[in-house]
C-alpha cells in the first residue's frame, strides 16, 4: 500500500485533498508549517486517497505517512 510521507517535521497547517480524492505523482496534497515557512507536500505517485492520516494542525515527524493511497 503506497503513502504519502512528510520530507521534514512540522505542523500540518493545510490539507489540500480528503479521502476518495485521485492524486496525481508531483502533485501537492499538504502544506507544512516550519520555521514561519510554509512546505509543499507533494504525492510521489498518483492513485486514489483511501486514509487521512493526520487532521489539520497536527505536529508531524520526518518520514509519518499523511495519507494512504489504493
Amino acid at each position: 500500500m503506497a503513502k504519502i510521507e512528510v520530507s521534514m517535521a512540522g505542523n500540518l497547517w493545510k490539507l489540500l485533498k480528503q479521502e476518495g480524492d485521485e492524486v496525481q505523482a508531483g502533485e501537492e496534497v499538504a502544506i507544512l508549517e516550519s520555521m514561519k515557512m510554509e512546505i509543499p507536500v507533494e504525492a510521489e505517485s498518483g492513485g486514489a486517497i483511501k486514509a487521512v492520516l493526520k487532521a489539520e494542525g497536527e505536529f508531524v515527524d520526518e518520514g509519518e505517512a499523511l495519507f494512504e493511497l489504493e
